[in-house]
């Protein structure tokens, strides 16, 4: 759907300077391109779908191993504590393009910010830093990497 930022960067009509981690048929793995911290992975359906219920069966069946598998490699190439995988889905107030969000995070983070879950989230927002380009591009050629060595199709 063209003026939906999820469908943009997947179709190419946004720049994804990173470019995608991992496509499969029906998922997008990409870096996210917010304030969320270095690691920080989105995972969204191809199709354009702004709840749960769109998802086919097909689409609903990969979503667990998919997002299995791209926490663990998040784990593995970061030092967090924890990845958080919350579901987002409203875009300026409304129901927009589902899409998990990813996020390694750290005792360091939670300390600085002085508390955890979604109030890291948004203190990372209200933060609004920028992320280093080619520190963002060195993760995702780690994370294809290590899917090369452990994806199992």
């Amino acid at each position: 759907m063209i003026g939906c930022l999820a469908c943009d960067l997947t179709a190419g009509r946004v720049n994804l300077p990173s470019g995608e981690i991992l496509r499969t048929d029906l998922w997008a793995v990409e870096h996210c391109v917010g304030p969320l911290g270095i690691g920080t992975l989105v995972l969204k359906p191809l199709r354009h779908c702004i709840g749960l219920w769109d998802l086919t069966d097909a689409e609903a069946g990969e979503l667990g191993p998919l997002t299995r598998m791209m926490v663990t490699a998040t784990k593995s190439l970061t030092d967090a504590d924890q990845v958080f995988s919350s579901l987002w889905s409203f875009s300026g107030g409304e129901p927009g393009h589902i899409h998990y969000v990813l996020q390694p995070v750290t005792k360091a983070q939670r300390d600085i910010i002085g508390k955890s879950g979604p109030f890291i989230q948004t203190a990372m927002f209200d933060a609004d830093e920028t992320l280093d380009p080619e520190a963002v591009g060195q993760f995702c050629d780690r994370a294809r990497s290590w899917l090369s060595a452990h994806r199992r199709d």
